[in-house]
């Protein structure tokens, strides 16, 4: 149980990482080819984009606050900055 909870903590840190990167690249991506779509389409092509940037371990496994992947969307949509 001690390991399972020190091998957590190690992978915290770099599974961060990979998540912030992936939601970034997909961001960009979206906000340089946004076209005017709903916001609703857009926060879906968010999390697709952003699943498509991890390893599919992780991709499989994430369930993101979608509150905050809408956030997101608004701001692509509204042009503002995230």
């Amino acid at each position: 149980m001690v390991a399972d909870i020190a091998v957590v903590k190690a992978l915290r840190g770099p599974l961060e990482d990979q998540l912030t990167s992936a939601l970034q690249a997909a961001t960009e991506r979206i906000r340089a080819g946004y076209a005017g779509e709903p916001v609703e389409q857009v926060c879906q092509r968010l999390l697709d984009e952003t699943r498509a940037g991890l390893h599919p371990d992780i991709a499989a496994g994430f369930n993101p606050d979608m509150d905050e992947f809408c956030r997101v969307a608004v701001a692509i949509v509204r042009g503002t900055a995230v």
